[in-house]
């Protein structure tokens, strides 16, 4: 396959493993790592390559074990993310870069910040969930009726769950669109308006028909994680960290997740936008990039190279 230096695919082995990776914007960029959502897969919304290299940005999405391209990994833990993203980085020889996650990518974002502390220098985490069986924390507080019984279901019995997930994953292979749709009939007003459009639409579809082409396992896998002990503690991170929310957001709600991570990691921004929800971490990224690329954050990177 010829690849653009624009844009361009390739898999990654990691021991028995491949992961799929994707690779866009500024080739010789600042790179950083997007993390998906739950479900979701390397190919989801971001911003156009032109944005990327405006804003010198080499972005790397690939697909969390069992979604897409990537062969799975039963039984996986949220801080498995850190040794996949580290794999990534070695193999396209990055020493340093930076993380960002986007709702059920969140935690996997910080997994990288806490095991991986000498190659992460900045991190962002938008729409982010907070640990279950936090001391203090309803887990379940606002969601959405679908989030709770996919998570509950996680909590009560794994066999329930997966059979939910897969009677789900298999109507959106059968109907690309049949998910979103179901989203939208949960959406505020706020998201409703951010998916208006035909091209957040097309990437949120194409998102989702090749994160479940495998099938449902990715998906479960990733509700089980995200139940589960993390592996992460979160007190040990280092490096700068933006939480971001948007106000309104009934998908992954604001009191019970976002407040809660900032409390936990010493020195995090938290920005809550008001008059928006879940989705808007879609136009909130490419802002979101260019603190992560900070020129002085580069610069600091040089510096170390050359000594």
């Amino acid at each position: 396959m010829a690849h653009s230096p624009r844009h361009r695919e390739h898999i990654v082995r990691t021991g028995r493993r491949d992961l799929a990776v994707d690779i866009a914007g500024a080739e010789r960029g600042w790179p950083v790592f997007l993390m998906h959502g739950t479900p979701g897969s390397r190919n989801g919304p971001r911003p156009r390559s032109i944005v990327l290299h405006r804003l010198g940005v080499r972005l790397i999405s690939y697909d969390r074990p069992g979604y897409g391209g990537s062969s799975r990994l039963p039984g996986r833990r949220v801080a498995d993310a850190a040794a996949d993203v580290a794999a990534i980085a070695d193999d396209l020889g990055l020493d340093g870069f930076s993380v960002v996650g986007r709702s059920g990518g969140g935690p996997h974002a910080l997994a990288c910040a806490a095991l991986l502390p000498e190659r992460v220098r900045r991190t962002a985490v938008l729409v982010g969930l907070a640990p279950a069986g936090a001391a203090g924390l309803d887990w379940f507080g606002g969601m959405t009726d679908a989030n709770v019984r996919d998570y509950g279901a996680a909590e009560r019995a794994v066999p329930v769950l997966a059979e939910q997930l897969r009677l789900r994953a298999e109507r959106t292979m059968d109907d690309p669109g049949s998910l979103l749709a179901l989203l939208v009939e949960q959406m505020t007003e706020a998201d409703r308006r951010v998916v208006a459009g035909v091209p957040i639409r097309r990437q949120l579809t194409d998102a989702y028909a090749e994160a479940l082409r495998q099938g449902p396992d990715g998906w479960i896998d990733d509700v089980l994680a995200l139940r589960a002990d993390w592996g992460v503690t979160l007190a040990e991170i280092r490096m700068p960290v933006r939480l971001w929310h948007g106000a309104d957001d009934n998908f992954v709600f604001l009191w019970f997740g976002t407040r809660w991570l900032a409390e936990q990691i010493p020195g995090a921004q938290l920005h809550v936008q008001p008059r928006s929800a879940h989705f808007g971490a879609v136009e909130v990224l490419p802002e979101i990039l260019a603190w992560l690329a900070d020129p002085v954050e580069r610069a600091t990177v040089r510096s170390d190279a050359g000594r």
